[in-house]
C-alpha cells in the first residue's frame, strides 16, 4: 500500500516562489492533484451529468482552468482576450460530441502549469500594484487577484469532487 501524502500545503515550501505567494502555489498545485485524481476515478457517462440540476463535472474542471487563466490576465495587467470571452460562454457546453474527462483535465491542468509559472516569476515588489478587473474596472490588486484565482480554483474543485461523490453514490 503507498503512503499517502498530507496535501500539498502541509508539505512546506516550494523553491522557486516568492514567500507571500506560497499559499497560492500550494492551492494551486492541490487542485492539480485534484484533478488528477478525478481523471483516474470518473467515469464518461458522469463527466457531463447534471445531478439536481446542479454544474456538472466538466463544467466545474472548464470553469477552474478558465476563471484562473482570466484572473492571472488580470493580475498580469492585462485585458482579456476574445477568445478568453468564447471561452467563458462555452464552459458549461460539453461540446459535440463531448469533451472527454481527459480533454478537460488537460486543459485544465495546463491552465495551471501556466499560472504556476506566471507565479514563479512574480516578483514581491509588484503584489500591491492596482489592478482593474472586467470592462467595469473594479479595483483589486496583484495580491489580491493571486489570493482570489487560488481560492476560486480550489472552491470549483471542491464541487467537482462533490458532484463526482454524489454521482458515485458514494
Amino acid at each position: 500500500m503507498t503512503e499517502q501524502q498530507p496535501e500539498v500545503w502541509l508539505r512546506g515550501r516550494i523553491d522557486g516562489y516568492e514567500p507571500l505567494v506560497m499559499p497560492a502555489v500550494h492551492a494551486l498545485l492541490q487542485v492539480r492533484e485534484d484533478i488528477e485524481r478525478l481523471r483516474a476515478r470518473v467515469p464518461a457517462e458522469h463527466v457531463w451529468a447534471r445531478p439536481g440540476g446542479a454544474a456538472s463535472i466538466g463544467f466545474h474542471i472548464r470553469h477552474t482552468g478558465g476563471a484562473l487563466d482570466r484572473l492571472l490576465t488580470y493580475a498580469r495587467g492585462d485585458s482579456l482576450s476574445e477568445a478568453q470571452r468564447a471561452a467563458l460562454r462555452s464552459e458549461e457546453q460539453p461540446g459535440d460530441p463531448p469533451m472527454t474527462l481527459d480533454a478537460v483535465a488537460d486543459e485544465a491542468i495546463a491552465i495551471v502549469d501556466r499560472a504556476l509559472a506566471q507565479l514563479r516569476a512574480l516578483p514581491s515588489r509588484e503584489l500591491l500594484d492596482e489592478r482593474r478587473v472586467g470592462r467595469a474596472g473594479l479595483p483589486s490588486n496583484v495580491l489580491g487577484l493571486v489570493f482570489h484565482a487560488a481560492e476560486h480554483s480550489t472552491r470549483h474543485l471542491g464541487q467537482a469532487i462533490t458532484t463526482a461523490r454524489i454521482l458515485s453514490g458514494s
